[in-house]
């Protein structure tokens, strides 16, 4: 009663009104409730309280585990951020301050709620690499000078990259350019460590090619110290605990997250096991009197704080170290985000994320930190605590920012061959495995040995060229690629569509072909009544190539669509690289399997150009064909669906080669048709080049205009249902009546809106949109009859229309369309014996 009466007091003093909401509540609001509840036990509800609140954010045990884990990546990150501070020539609390700032500054830019910035292994020996360049011409630099100012500069060129949205270069490095750079950077990382883990460092530069080092940490073996059992034995224990913790989380699932949190903190377990051990044998005992080396003093808080310097000679020196840097600090975080990010089923935003990093990079030097990147084992450790907000960072950097004000003290005794033997541990897990390297054979033979490259020059000659040669090797291996690839020429072949819809029945082997028969009749039943009024031809036209190089059956027959008529399809696109390979294995075949028009067109021998062949007079065996027996050309069908651009001299190039090939097929013109152009600008480049429409010399002639046209869906016909195109031809010429328009394979609800109109749909049908197209013909209008011609224009006007533009009908939707056409054309000009303009 008392406090109540005290709270009352306080809010009559302060001016609040603690009855405003009761004032507007009816006066006999209670009674008349009371009224209306009885009999029944009457409740009133009654406001939480501040007790209450407080008593419900009370730790669980689900919670205390997740805020412990959270937690554990700060004394995960004290030890790492001090080892590798080390491996980049720095003192231990440099990579306290650069950790500290990477996780105070990312929640304020970062769009990933697991990466956790900070030191990292590949990054400190990158700077440490360009620590010794710069002071191998300026003795007088100071190592954290260097570092400070390489993580301005690289802070302001990645803060430009994030905000200019220039993160999709990053796509240009292929992921087996990383994966040989981070093996080649943890096979040196170890090597130079493993003098440090024998207590012979004093002995060795570690900063020579890593070959060069080995072979010196070898020689040197004799006068390893006491240290070497620091160190080796540090190298065990991890990997004991880490192999057990493992093992016991594949036992016990049920406690996987307990293994793991185990497993996360063992390198910290390590490293104050050790620290004891050292306090222990070396208390007393000054740096450089200790049994093994230690660390020494640590100063205290953030004394490393200042200005970068910013002096135009260093910033000349280190400009050409950057790139390489800058590589590696953006593919390793982007990586690690979208890793963890598909991991947990959400998305990050790349360019946001090098906002972020650059952010970092720019302002941790203020405080003393160097380059930083997103750490996998950070960022793992996070993602199992199951956080939700990169908030959870703050907690890192309260650790952090705790060891640096009250565990410097500690610091001193930490033995330096137990750091060196916590970055071996830590790197073994960034050399690709050999079940990866297999995974690459498989999927891609080329990148192995690209992997390999890679490996090698990091590995005998720097990291730096290792990078740079592997994306430079990659990107010719692409080239030439595209530029060798040559298209394929293709073939007709007849398939059937046949699903196990029903079991054997013993059936003896003189009744298979009946048996097959049924099945494929009955399977296009099947379909025909699945799909209500639509009826599905089960027999339908694909085209393979002629080569039978795409591993497909050798035993179905793949046929010349027509005597004359080639198929041509791109597979890799059709540019300025590529486009000679193509033309010249085009002219090559087609001149090959067909004759020459005009044999006779130089009046003597010596007008004949030097480069062109005589005509052959000798006998040719009886297995082989003569010239007469083959074809006359008539048409060439090219597949462009792999061709998203053309340049001027891929036009260009089909220009020569259309000219080169109508002299072959003089006095006729060739047909070119094209088969998939879907860019706008590649149609415009080829009409411009004289594509897409017949040639002049044949205009005049019996050419018949033929259209691909898509139904439509008008506001009184919606329901319009897409099946697979039958492939039979239904032009009815005149006198012979009129086909159903469902045959053309589109089906309308209401048949009796169509009338009876032939839209000459044949076999040029092909798919548009939703839809299923068909191909209208000259014939068309006459298909109908004298009496029916109006009624169909009437009832197919609005429900049909063409899909390209009918000044280009040259322009087809797909190889059915093209292949109808062409076949049609070459049909008519071997039917009246053309061999000149028609």
């Amino acid at each position: 009663m008392a406090p109540k009466m005290g709270i009352r007091v306080a809010a009559k003093a302060l001016g609040i009104d603690q009855d405003a909401k009761s004032r507007h509540h009816p006066d006999d609001l209670k009674a008349r409730a009371l009224e209306a509840v009885t009999p029944l036990d009457p409740f009133f509800e009654e406001d939480p309280t501040i007790k209450e609140w407080l008593l419900e954010q009370r730790p669980t045990l689900a919670g205390t585990a997740r805020y412990f884990i959270s937690i554990t990546l700060g004394f995960v990150a004290v030890p790492q951020a001090m080892a590798y501070a080390m491996l980049a020539g720095l003192r231990p609390e440099f990579g306290l301050y650069t950790s500290f700032t990477g996780a105070s500054l990312y929640w304020l830019f970062g769009t990933s709620k697991d990466i956790a910035i900070g030191a990292t292994a590949v990054v400190s020996l990158l700077v440490g690499r360009i620590i010794d360049t710069a002071r191998a011409e300026h003795p007088q630099l100071a190592p954290e000078e260097v570092a400070k100012t390489v993580a301005v500069l690289s802070g302001c060129f990645l803060l430009l990259f994030g905000m200019l949205r220039l993160d999709w270069l990053v796509e240009f490095i292929p992921h087996v350019a990383i994966s040989s750079f981070v093996t080649g950077a943890a096979i040196t990382i170890t090597i130079s460590q493993m003098s440090t883990v024998l207590g012979i460092a004093e002995n060795i530069n570690t900063r020579d090619a890593p070959y060069i080092v080995f072979v010196n940490t070898c020689r040197a073996l004799p006068k390893a110290t006491a240290g070497a059992a620091v160190g080796l034995t540090a190298i065990l224990i991890l990997h004991i605990i880490k192999s057990f913790c493992a093992r016991m989380a594949a036992r016990q699932k049920h406690k996987a997250k307990m293994w793991d949190t185990i497993s996360s903190v063992r390198m910290s377990f390590v490293i104050l096991l050790y620290t004891l051990i050292s306090f222990i044998v070396n208390r007393g005992l000054s740096p450089q009197d200790a049994k093994f080396k230690i660390l020494g003093p640590v100063p205290t808080g953030f004394k490393a704080a200042g200005t970068p310097s910013f002096d135009p000679d260093l910033v000349k020196l280190l400009a050409p170290e950057l790139p390489a840097l800058l590589i590696i600090l953006i593919i390793e975080h982007i990586a690690i985000g979208k890793s963890f990010a598909r991991i947990n089923n959400y998305t990050i935003v790349p360019s946001q994320e090098i906002i972020s990093l650059g952010a970092t990079n720019l302002l941790g030097p203020f405080l003393g930190g160097y380059s930083a990147t997103g750490s996998f084992s950070g960022t793992a450790l996070l993602s199992k605590a199951g956080v939700r907000t990169p908030l959870a960072g703050v907690f890192n950097s309260l650790i952090l920012l705790l060891a640096l004000y009250a565990l410097t003290s500690v610091f001193y005794f930490i033995p330096s061959a137990a750091l060196a033997g916590l970055i071996v541990h830590a790197v073994t897990n960034l050399i690709t495995p050999p079940a990866t390297l297999f995974k690459y054979w498989q999927l891609a033979p080329l990148d192995v040995f690209i992997f390999f490259v890679g490996v090698f020059l990091s590995v005998f000659l720097s990291l730096d060229t290792g990078i740079y040669a592997t994306v430079i090797l990659s990107f010719v291996i692409l080239l030439l690629r595209i530029a060798r690839s040559q298209g394929k020429f293709l073939g007709r072949a007849r398939m059937h569509l046949l699903s196990s819809n029903s079991k054997g029945d013993g059936r003896r082997p003189s009744d298979a072909s009946e048996h097959w028969d049924q099945r494929l009749q009955s399977q296009s039943s099947l379909q025909s009544g699945s799909l209500g009024h639509s009826r599905v031809n089960n027999d339908r036209e694909v085209f393979l190539p002629l080569d039978r190089r795409d591993g497909s059956n050798p035993a179905v027959d793949v046929s010349s669509v027509h005597p004359g008529v080639f198929i041509y399809r791109f597979t890799e696109g059709c540019t300025y690289l590529n486009q000679a390979q193509c033309v010249d294995h085009i002219v090559a075949h087609v001149t090959a399997h067909t004759q020459k028009t005009n044999t006779n067109e130089y009046k003597r021998p010596g007008d004949r150009p030097w480069n062109e062949p005589p005509v052959q007079k000798t006998s040719q065996p009886s297995d082989c064909p003569t010239e007469k027996s083959l074809p006359l050309l008539r048409a060439i069908i090219c597949d462009f669906s792999t061709v998203n651009h053309v340049d001027s001299t891929a036009v260009e190039g089909l220009m020569d080669m259309r000219a080169q090939l109508d002299r072959w097929a003089a006095p006729a013109a060739v047909e070119w048709h094209l088969v998939g152009v879907r860019s706008r600008w590649t149609r415009r480049a080829l009409v411009a080049a004289g594509f897409g429409y017949p040639s002049a010399v044949t205009s005049g002639g019996f050419w018949m205009p033929s259209f691909d046209v898509g139904a439509t869906t008008s506001p009184g016909d919606t329901a319009i249902v897409a099946t697979e195109p039958p492939r039979k031809n239904l032009v009815n010429h005149a006198g012979q009546g009129c086909a159903d328009i469902a045959d053309a394979g589109t089906r309308v609800n209401s048949r009796e809106d169509l009338g009876d109109c032939e839209l000459g749909l044949g076999d040029g049908l092909s798919s548009s949109g939703t839809v299923t197209a068909g191909s209208v013909t000259s014939h068309s209008k006459h298909a109908c009859g004298e009496g029916h011609a109006d009624t169909c224009d009437r009832a197919c006007r609005g429900k049909y229309a063409p899909v390209f533009g009918i000044d280009r009908p040259f322009f087809h939707v797909d190889l059915v369309s093209a292949v109808s056409n062409a076949v049609e054309s070459a049909r008519r000009r071997d039917n009246i014996g053309e061999a000149g303009p028609y």
